[in-house]
């Protein structure tokens, strides 16, 4: 089970992710623009580092939705390897069976 703090804290990046992502999207265009000028560019780069650092989503963590795991987390179901096994054995994961050769 992961620490609890660790968890809390993830989430919180995942909120602020999704308050500040139109707004990083629209100045990130200006920057990647060929048509804005210099100055438009050189203000939206610095609007853009003047926002939170943790708002970037390169900063969340894919966790797992059961006991809050980082690493080998399956995107499809949000669980990592080890609940995704013990789910899918129990029966609880619909259209997914063991499979044998």
């Amino acid at each position: 089970m992961a620490r609890k703090g660790l968890v809390e804290s993830n989430n919180r990046k995942k909120r602020l992710v999704e308050q500040d992502k139109q707004k990083r999207e629209r100045l990130k265009d200006i920057i990647r623009s060929k048509t804005s000028t210099l100055e438009q560019r050189f203000e939206a780069v610095l609007k853009l580092s003047k926002l939170p650092r943790n708002g970037s989503a390169v900063r969340v963590r894919s966790r797992c939705v059961l006991t809050g795991r980082p690493r080998a987390v399956y995107r499809m179901f949000g669980l990592s390897r080890i609940a995704f096994r013990e789910e899918a054995l129990r029966g609880h994961l619909p259209g997914v069976k063991k499979s044998s050769w």
